[in-house]
């Protein structure tokens, strides 16, 4: 579905060249859940944004469904960013003086959807997260976990192939990362493809089918989560999994 042959970013900066990802290989099938960990400024959200077309690599290839995106032009990565892929950023990105129908429905307006399909989509969509009978309401008026479910709607509205999740529980308290989770937890029993960058354990323990654990800019370990979490072989992870799980 998704592969990533030795991708290399950089960023040029005044003084000096940052490579964020140092020759990521990587492969992805249709309805795994993988859990990408790793200390901040590892390149965990680099990765997911060259994954998701918000960002280009430096060298190397993404191919999607077979297909090289090297020749790319700025078209083909509109059209694979409207209908392939969802992203939830941390932040929920939600436009105050708009209903929470009216903001699902933003981004179906943008890709040229219909009136009467893009209000049935994000419909649809909102009664997946629990929040169908919140459409005429606010986000003012709605808790963070309630805006993050928002912002998970206006993802599935675009009916994508692969969701991607940077980090969408970190400024929520635990209830309200509950509510999130569950959400998640759901979609992938309905066999959704995603990748989330988190530092939720339980929930890379439990729910994720794969784990790839990064750091400087490279993928140090890529296993099942039992494999993961129960081999002691894996000492390079040892003092971040301690620091995250006794936090």
């Amino acid at each position: 579905m998704l592969e990533l042959e030795n991708i290399v970013k950089e960023y040029l900066t005044p003084d000096e060249t940052v490579t964020a990802l140092k020759g990521i290989t990587l492969k992805f099938r249709k309805s795994e859940f993988v859990s990408v960990l790793g200390p901040s400024g590892c390149g965990k959200t680099t990765l997911l944004n060259i994954i998701g077309g918000l960002d280009r690599y430096t060298s190397g290839d993404l191919a999607i469904d077979g297909k090289s995106t090297k020749l790319y032009t700025d078209k083909d990565w509109d059209v694979y960013r409207n209908h392939s892929i969802g992203f939830v950023f941390q932040s929920y990105n939600l436009i105050p003086h708009q209903t929470v129908a009216e903001n699902v429905e933003l981004a179906l307006t943008l890709a040229g959807v219909s009136t009467a399909e893009r209000r049935e989509r994000a419909k649809k969509a909102l009664e997946k997260v629990g929040l169908g009978n919140k459409l005429n309401v606010r986000p003012n008026q709605l808790s963070g976990g309630q805006k993050q479910r928002i912002a998970i709607a206006r993802a599935l509205a675009m009916e994508p192939e692969v969701m991607l999740f940077d980090e969408p529980t970190s400024a929520l308290d635990p209830e309200m990362i509950k509510e999130v989770l569950d959400v998640m937890i759901e979609l992938a029993r309905e066999g959704m493809t995603m990748l989330i960058v988190t530092h939720e354990m339980g929930f890379a323990k439990n729910v994720a089918t794969r784990i790839l654990f990064m750091n400087d800019g490279k993928i140090l370990e890529d296993e099942k989560p039992e494999e993961f979490f129960n081999n002691p072989k894996h000492s390079r992870t040892k003092e971040f999994l301690y620091k995250v799980l006794n936090k």
